[in-house]
């Protein structure tokens, strides 16, 4: 999770991608989370693979892994220098059976680790191809090769970044491997190189079906992301028993945080709205507003609102980071 979320900016310019809330709980806890609950294995530790996201975040991740009975551990990429780089940075948790899981999705599928598969790369079918990683099978169902992006048709089961693999090590010898001989794609060490030189080695990957693959790499993607997520979630109590309602309605389902204040104003459905924020005379639906927002006399859909931002006038479908001021 070191990457920098450029496609996301102005909202990571201040908080780190993988912490950005959807349903009202940052992404990396969600999928950490999900990955917990849908795995029957134990899990002794979980590393954290970040850029210099300081103290107070790396603090927060290990609580993450302590409330699921594991360790927490960071470990840093100082460089952008690829997938397969940023997995060997926690080269000393490659041991063992391991999954390893990229902070940017979300996903709803059967996580049963089949312990007869030497690993198991979890695919979604996709309308095109073209923009992702995919994987091609053989006859009898197993991966056989890894494709970047491509051009022409070869597979629609696009790689959703998340990985379990039976023998850590053997995915750290190729990692290894990469990085000493210097096998760079577009400046870059990729993780697929060494799936594919482990295939070739005899490895077995079975491919792993998702229900549903949830994006949060951009605004429209994570505001998405936010309205199943909030759907998935809306047999729980999701509205703060404090919210103060003053001739407001809140359409759900709505993730509404500890002390906000609504008035005069129709909130949901599908909307996320951070602790601390106030929202008067306004009608807001399907957006993302996080903590301590104060928005005035607004129509907002499809919108993204960062933390301590006042919209005190603005049409539907906005995307402002934090401590911005629109009036």
């Amino acid at each position: 999770m070191a990457g920098r979320g450029s496609r996301l900016r102005p909202h990571t310019l201040t908080v780190p991608k993988p912490l950005l809330p959807v349903g009202g709980k940052p992404i990396v806890h969600r999928l950490v989370e999900d990955i917990a609950k849908t795995c029957a294995e134990k899990i002794d530790e979980i590393a954290f693979v970040i850029g210099d996201f300081g103290d107070e975040v790396e603090q927060e991740l290990i609580a993450v892994a302590e409330k699921l009975g594991a360790k927490g551990s960071i470990f840093y990429q100082r460089q952008a220098l690829g997938t397969a780089h940023a997995v060997l940075c926690a080269e000393p948790c490659l041991t063992g059976p391991i999954v390893v899981a990229f902070a940017d999705t979300l996903f709803q599928a059967d996580f049963t680790l089949d312990k007869n598969a030497d690993g198991i790369l979890w695919v979604s079918q996709i309308d095109d191809p073209s923009s992702f990683g995919v994987v091609t099978l053989d006859k009898e169902g197993y991966i056989n090769d890894f494709v970047e992006k491509p051009k022409t048709f070869v597979s629609d089961l696009a790689m959703i970044g998340i990985y379990y693999f039976k023998n850590g090590d053997q995915l750290k010898t190729e990692l290894q491997y990469l990085i000493e001989n210097k096998i760079i794609k577009s400046g870059e060490y990729q993780l697929p190189d060494a799936l594919k030189n482990l295939t070739k080695k005899g490895v077995k990957f079975k491919p792993g079906k998702v229900q549903e693959w949830l994006d949060c790499g951009n605004k429209e993607v994570t505001v998405y992301t936010n309205q199943r997520v909030l759907e998935f979630d809306k047999n729980e109590k999701l509205v703060s028993a404090d919210v103060k309602l003053i001739n407001s309605i809140i359409v759900p389902p709505c993730y509404v945080g500890k002390n906000v204040v609504l008035e005069n104003s129709i909130i949901g459905p599908h909307v996320s709205l951070g602790e601390g924020s106030k929202i008067s005379n306004s009608v807001i639906g399907n957006s993302i507003i996080q903590k301590n927002t104060i928005i005035k006399n607004a129509v907002l859909k499809n919108s993204m609102i960062g933390n301590n931002t006042n919209i005190l006038h603005q049409p539907e479908n906005l995307s402002a980071g934090d401590y911005t001021t629109i009036e």
